[in-house]
């Protein structure tokens, strides 16, 4: 009775909602229920929705605390010591007869709001037991008073709770496995169970319109959440309705799926301007200025873009009028500045009065979660860029698998300076603070050295995402008190330095975070995490992806990867083909992406990129990697910037040439500083150059190098 009279109070109060009560059913009778620990509330909620008799092995002086005891008595308990190995054969045994015991694998609830460590006993447990693992999510405990979580999330009196059980599973293992090597398997194991779980439940299958009014029912409308060097802090609200407000104009110029370029600097403008094209079902193509009038032209006739949106104060200030003008000639110019003028004050109230009903008809629109969501264009480093489509679903999708990963919350500052015309600066340092109640500042270039460590110190930033070219700057000019505040600094777009890493630790005791990605990708397809890190890897793979090492002749260890999951592109935009949207596709089959990077997984799932598979050069029939003979030449001179290409030789099929700023450089001097190495690594010739030319995002600019290169060679 007391069961049954708790199910109908919170159901009445938390409007409680279970789901996936058949995969419960389908367990088994031997079952390990393991679940996030988010509240002091999660026990109750498991004992009472959960069916038939459960067991809860719950720590032993936790099951002594006076007012947990009336709620123990719904439900056998087994009190139990994680700590005392003993503890956890009794729990083994107890399993063995056949029962459904819950565990909480973290042993504590999160103060994070995300997962927190999972220990290594409850996978060996799962293991020695046989037992079935059956995961179960909770979400909306955390926003209780029950959580611990206060001043870190918006606290309400009566959130919603879900309790999602997914399908069950096993822990195997390798044969030969046994002792603490067959525990850590075991653990690790059930560590991506459980982010794997957290992923699956997270919502992505929904457009970025809709993700955004889903944050401000949990953050508020009035949290700030942009702020740019105007400084003026955005709310949701605020957001949301200048979105509305240019939407209703753009939606009288333009037609759905309408491709329409966005010309902008980071801004909360621009962010107001793609929200303003996707609410109606416009695609924002984002413009990379740094190509010039050409490549936006290019990338215009690529995606079939008629209308460019554009401010005249940004290109004024930006120096860019020769380039706006040479696109005007070919596209549809449209200037902010005049869309704000024709705004009336009727206008201004509709979007307002839209902005506060949006939870009542945005949900009746049909714009589907696999629908496009913007173009991006490749940086064409290595050739022709393309256009890639993504949709908010894998857009959404990269975020959540980034989330299962890595703790974030509204008490964090984002400084965004990576453009957003690039897939990092636009699905991570744009998207993700704005969708999960973070604050970010944009600032609209990565390239002020001396600024950006000023900025960082001035509005207390604790996360921010560049490459090593950026970050190398930084630390140069920076204040070693500039980064105090700084939680995450997260690199990718290209290898990090172990100069820059050390240079880092040294100067601001910062461990930066090295991932992997790539504008097909949504961006992120591995990163290190403070809980899985490793030196000299890109960190593991996102939850929810496969992967495939296809083998390249000549190298070992190593081979050309592909990927799929959720967070692939939907197509590529081709030149040849302008408009017409050409499914991802590799040797593998449909949905599979070939990144054309050549990696090494090891036993922990952790990637080292190889290189590219454009990257090696054939010397006398053997294969060298010119990102390893870029390394060794940044070992030997820290300092400097170096670039290394190849080049057709009748002899021996291709040689090695290696630009490098540094002065005086030569062969005989890099075979010393790299004891040991193979003579075939060593480059053919040395290049001086004043600067390695290097792209907007700051890689280098493989295209130009190579011309450089060829130039002064022949």
């Amino acid at each position: 009775m007391l069961k049954k009279t708790l199910r109908w109070l919170l159901t009445l109060i938390y409007k409680v909602e279970v789901k996936g009560l058949d995969n419960y059913k389908k367990a088994g009778k031997r079952v390990l229920i393991i679940s996030n620990h988010t509240s002091f509330l999660d026990p109750l909620l498991l004992g009472v929705f959960l069916p038939d008799d459960i067991t809860f092995a719950i720590n032993t002086q936790i099951s002594e605390r006076w007012w947990l005891k009336p709620f123990l008595g719904l439900s056998r308990v087994f009190p139990m010591d994680p700590t005392h190995p003993l503890s956890l054969k009794d729990l083994i045994h107890h399993l063995q007869q056949d029962t459904h015991t819950v565990i909480f694998p973290e042993g504590r609830i999160t103060v994070t709001g995300a997962l927190m460590k999972i220990y290594d006993g409850t996978g060996m447990v799962a293991d020695k037991s046989e037992a079935a693992i059956l995961p179960i999510r909770i979400q909306g405990a955390e926003y209780t008073h029950f959580s611990k979580l206060r001043n870190i999330v918006r606290l309400r009196l009566f959130p919603k709770i879900t309790i999602q059980i997914l399908p069950h599973t096993y822990i195997g293992h390798p044969e030969g496995l046994s002792g603490k090597s067959r525990r850590k398997y075991s653990g690790h194991i059930l560590a991506d169970i459980m982010t794997e779980m957290m992923f699956e439940t997270g919502h992505y299958r929904q457009t970025i319109f809709a993700s955004l009014l889903e944050a401000r029912n949990i953050h508020g409308g009035k949290h700030l959440i942009v702020n740019d060097m105007e400084r003026t802090p955005l709310s949701y609200d605020d957001v949301i309705t200048r979105a509305l407000a240019i939407g209703n104009e753009l939606k009288k110029i333009t037609a759905e799926q309408e491709h329409i370029g966005v010309f902008l600097p980071n801004s909360t403008k621009t962010l107001a301007v793609i929200l303003g094209l996707q609410v109606y079902g416009r695609v924002p193509a984002m413009l990379n200025f740094s190509t010039g009038s050409a490549g936006m032209v290019a990338a215009c006739n690529i995606a079939l873009v008629k209308t460019v949106l554009t401010s005249r104060r940004f290109v004024e200030l930006a120096k860019l009028t020769g380039e706006a003008e040479h696109l005007g000639e070919q596209v549809n110019l449209v200037y902010l500045e005049d869309l704000a003028a024709g705004l009336s004050s009727a206008d201004k109230l509709q979007a307002w009065l839209q902005c506060k009903t949006a939870n009542l008809w945005y949900k009746h629109t049909q714009y589907s979660p696999d629908s496009p969501a913007v173009v991006l264009f490749t940086s064409g480093s290595e050739g022709t860029p393309k256009g890639v489509v993504l949709s908010y679903s894998n857009i959404l999708a990269n975020l959540k698998q980034l989330e299962a990963r890595i703790d974030f919350n509204s008490r964090d500052v984002v400084l965004n300076f990576l453009p957003m015309f690039h897939s990092f600066g636009f699905t991570v340092g744009t998207m993700l603070p704005i969708l999960h109640g973070l604050n970010v500042f944009f600032y609209p270039t990565p390239l002020h050295y001396a600024v950006i460590p000023e900025i960082a110190y001035e509005i207390n930033a604790t996360i921010m995402f560049g490459t090593n070219t950026f970050f190398t700057g930084y630390a140069k000019k920076a204040h070693a008190y500039d980064f105090f505040k700084m939680r995450y600094v997260v690199a990718g777009a290209e290898k990090l330095q172990e100069t820059t890493r050390q240079l880092w630790a040294d100067k601001f005791g910062i461990r930066i975070l090295e991932g992997y990605g790539a504008t097909e990708t949504s961006p992120i397809t591995s990163v290190n995490t403070p809980i899985d890190y490793k030196v000299g890897t890109v960190g593991r793979f996102m939850p929810s992806m496969d992967y495939r090492l296809e083998p390249v002749e000549g190298i070992e260890d190593a081979g050309r990867l592909h990927v799929a999951g959720p967070n692939i592109m939907k197509g590529y935009l081709l030149a040849d083909n302008p408009g017409k949207l050409v499914p991802p596709k590799s040797i593998y089959g449909e949905g599979w992406y070939d990144t054309g990077d050549i990696v090494h997984v090891d036993s922990d799932g952790f990637i080292s990129i190889r290189g590219r598979s454009k990257r090696f050069a054939k010397v006398s029939g053997e294969m060298v990697s010119l990102t390893a003979v870029e390394q060794m030449a940044a070992n030997a001179w820290p300092d400097a910037h170096h670039a290394v290409i190849s080049l057709p030789d009748p002899k021996k099929g291709e040689q090695v040439i290696l630009l490098t700023t540094r002065k005086g450089a030569a062969v005989n001097e890099l075979a010393a500083a790299s004891k040991g190495v193979a003579s075939i690594l060593l480059p053919k010739k040395i290049l001086v150059v004043d600067a390695i030319p290097v792209m907007a995002t700051g890689k280098t600019d493989y295209i130009a190098v190579t011309e450089l290169a060829a130039g002064r060679v022949s």
